[in-house]
């Protein structure tokens, strides 16, 4: 795991001890990614540099350098992440070119380089299994390539700014180049208000954008001379993915469907082990992280280490569940009970750590048992894609169980109910449905009931399922006047892309798949990590289990009560249902106490009329009114609110310099 950037200036007539001292200072602020080792080359007569921060994990030696340049001297690759089945395609390379020339190490880099050398780089790419995003500098043809892994694990960002092609894993690095001249992106910034996230292909600034997953982008000289920006080619597409999935759909029983997954599973696991550094796994007790560790258990003949963190709160605190898995899978285990203030002490980095606007509030804890792993591992395995691919989220049961049954209310009706359950107060839904809380289903008896039954009134008008959908992810319905901008074109307002499915459950998880899992959970898990030099790994991610998934029926990830139906078949065989049979807590912060609490003095100064006039991007009076609500108790704005302030916290950090 890695860091890489460089830029591509095609008007220039720089040294190539000027492009290296530049690419050098963007690869510095991409330190963190990579503290084991830096480098840069250079191709003064293209204007093309490339910066590298290397984190070992595979080949600690000098010959696993990068940059690196491929045997023939024809490539030369930036590359950030793992191909684990590395040995395999390396062993297909030696029979199928005998002639070429001794490995200079063991490094999956060098096998990927040979592979781009014998296949070009659409054939390597196909033939990858793992989490990659890479730049290929074409010496010969003198054409650029960047790619980027399948499900969208490793960042990638690109784009022409002031004359230059800029690329880099992260867009702190392109602030380190003297031309970089950034414009803030309005639209992007109404996506952000409405989901937490800014979602691909787009970033904050204009004309840089993210690598879609599973995409190759290629720049040829014509390309440069004309300052174009061509479009990403798929050479994995998900909604085609989905439909040959779904032609051969599996027909075998549970039992069988169970029998496959584990299988899979298991080997997909094994694959993401390999390491030549310290390894271990999160372990929250979930069905996820659970089943990944119970697997790494089974493989491994001495106890894997695991972590978990905690928080005082008993509603956010999953320490006790973690422990009990620990203890009867016999890791080696690790839990630290984090304090409010450790916890509020990460908020003035995210700005920094995220480099855009994001507020999944998750991101806090998820920095924190990163931390916590560091400073035992180099390699931690997560459980993180099993929501996404076998319906573990309450949405994808209201999908077939709540929507069919609202459709049938005449839309005025619906209205009219919306407005009755918007007329009782938040936090007099919590005092109801609290009282009430053991003879209610478990969406009614969490901790934050009343905001749940607010949520769903908003919600009650949509005019489709999809419609429905997209009211359960967003945080601002219309935040186009919210910030004074339209918001730009997505998976999510873009059917004509969706593949053809059967429901509405269905095409949430898909929507999930290129939307949600890419850009919120894994830019989250990414960004979280590699600010402290830990490499994540996720196995669920594995794009043999992701299509398997798709050629399960729905019934098989739903169940009759229960969503994972057949991961947790799985899982009953490694662990007892009791040690994991428990209400889904999520990974996250007391936020609304927070704010009404010990951040209350930090959001007011963020969210003051001044603070709000300096940043220039959200309506004052509705920003302000929504403020006073959440602090009266009247309502629970923590999400919305949040959204606002990780927005304000980024324009204050960009302003400061």
């Amino acid at each position: 795991m890695c860091g890489f950037c460089g830029f591509l200036e095609p008007h220039h007539a720089r040294t190539a001890d000027e492009l290296a001292a530049i690419a050098g200072a963007m690869a510095t602020r991409l330190r963190h990614r990579g503290p084991d080792g830096d480098g840069t080359w250079t191709d003064p007569s293209a204007g093309l540099a490339l910066g590298h921060r290397r984190l070992a994990i595979i080949d600690v030696t000098q010959a696993g350098h990068q940059p690196m340049v491929s045997a023939s001297g024809r490539w030369v690759v930036a590359y950030n992440g793992e191909a684990y089945n590395f040995e395999a395609l390396r062993h297909e390379l030696d029979q199928s070119h005998p002639s070429r020339s001794r490995w200079q190490g063991h490094s999956d880099t060098e096998v990927l380089l040979e592979a781009i050398e014998a296949h070009g780089v659409r054939g390597a790419v196909e033939r990858v299994n793992g989490m990659f995003a890479f730049a290929a500098w074409d010496r010969e043809t003198r054409t650029l390539h960047l790619a980027r892994d399948r499900a969208g694990e490793k960042p990638l960002y690109y784009g022409w700014n002031a004359g230059t092609f800029f690329f880099a894993s992260e867009l702190k690095a392109l602030a380190a180049h003297p031309a970089w001249a950034p414009v803030h992106d309005r639209g992007a910034f109404a996506l952000f208000m409405r989901l937490g996230y800014i979602p691909t292909p787009w970033s904050a600034y204009q004309g840089i954008r993210k690598l879609p997953a599973g995409t190759l982008l290629t720049l040829t000289p014509a390309a440069v001379a004309a300052h174009a920006l061509p479009e990403p080619e798929a050479y994995w597409d998900p909604a085609a993915m989905v439909v040959e999935a779904m032609a051969n759909p599996f027909g075998g029983s549970e039992d069988a469907a169970a029998d496959m997954l584990d299988g899979l599973l298991r080997d997909a696991v094994k694959a993401r082990m390999v390491s030549d550094v310290p390894l271990g796994a999160f372990l929250s007790g979930g069905i996820d992280s659970t089943t990944i560790v119970a697997m790494m258990q089974a493989q491994s003949d001495r106890p894997v280490r695991t972590f978990t963190i905690g928080f005082e709160d008993a509603d956010y605190d999953e320490t006790l569940a973690a422990k009990a898995v620990a203890a009867h899978l016999g890791t080696d285990h690790t839990a630290l009970h984090v304090r409010p203030d450790d916890a509020r002490a990460v908020i003035p980095l995210l700005p920094t750590m995220y480099d855009e606007p994001f507020a999944d509030a998750s991101q806090i804890p998820t920095h924190l048992v990163s931390a916590l792993a560091r400073g035992h591992v180099t390699v931690a395995l997560s459980g993180d894609g099993g929501d996404e691919l076998f319906a573990g989220y309450t949405r994808h049961r209201n999908a077939e169980e709540v929507w069919p049954r609202l459709s049938r209310i005449p839309a005025i009706a619906r209205r009219g109910l919306a407005r009755v359950l918007h007329g009782v107060s938040e936090q007099a839904w919590d005092g109801v449905l609290g009282t009430l809380a053991p003879m209610l289903p478990q969406a009614l008896s969490r901790h934050d009931a009343g905001r749940f039954v607010h949520r769903m009134a908003d919600v009650l008008s949509a005019e489709s399922a999809d419609a429905f959908y997209l009211g359960l992810v967003s945080q601002e319905t219309d935040p186009a006047t919210l910030v004074g901008a339209a918001e730009p074109h997505t998976w999510l307002d873009s059917p004509s892309r969706w593949p053809a499915l059967p429901d509405a459950a269905s095409r949430m998880m898909f929507l999930d798949l290129v939307t949600y899992l890419s850009d919120d959970i894994l830019a989250k898990v990414d960004r979280a990590s590699m600010a402290v030099g830990l490499e994540v790994r996720v196995p669920m991610l594995d794009h043999r289990v992701i299509a398997l998934a798709w050629q399960f029926p729905l019934s098989y990830k739903l169940g009759d009560e229960e969503g994972k139906h057949v991961l947790r078949r799985v899982l009953d065989r490694y662990v007892p249902r009791a040690l994991v049979d428990r209400r889904k807590m999520g990974f996250s912060v007391p936020l609304d106490q927070w704010l009404r609490g010990p951040l209350r003095a930090w959001a007011e100064e963020l969210l003051s009329e001044r603070a709000l006039l300096a940043g220039g991007v959200l309506d004052v009076a509705r920003t302000r009114a929504q403020w006073t609500a959440h602090l009266s108790g009247r309502a629970n704005r923590q999400y919305w609110l949040w959204h606002a302030l990780m927005l304000q916290a980024w324009l204050a950090h960009e302003a400061a310099g």
